[in-house]
């Protein structure tokens, strides 16, 4: 009854510089900020037709919402969400489905993109 069965799980390392992991790394971030960039461009063309009293486009892109992590199993991956701005007031945002709010961990890079 003293045999142990129990195993660590390792973490990836991120204090490691290796050059493929880096290569991978921001491959992954390019992909994901096209993918999300195609997603929002989708969600704006909705909107094309709405707009205000002054001739003013009513839904517009506002900059980007702060950079967040996401851990993958190539490590962490920095993505930046860009922001809608609704003129109108009707309520209407960008909330994607490939990184929504909540998504601080995926299990695979292939959980992210499409």
């Amino acid at each position: 009854m003293t045999d142990f069965t129990l195993q660590a799980v390792t973490q990836p390392d991120n204090d490691i510089t290796d050059p493929l992991h880096e290569l991978l790394r921001k491959g992954a971030r390019d992909l994901i900020t096209k993918a999300v960039e195609a997603e929002l461009a989708t969600c704006l063309e909705q909107y094309v037709d709405k707009t205000l009293g002054d001739g003013r486009r009513a839904v517009v892109r506002n900059g980007y919402l702060p950079e967040r992590t996401v851990q993958t199993g190539i490590g962490d991956v920095e993505v930046k969400v860009p922001r809608v701005r609704d003129r109108s007031g009707q309520g209407v945002s960008f909330s994607g489905t490939l990184l929504p709010p909540y998504l601080k961990r995926a299990r695979s890079i292939e959980e992210l993109i499409p």
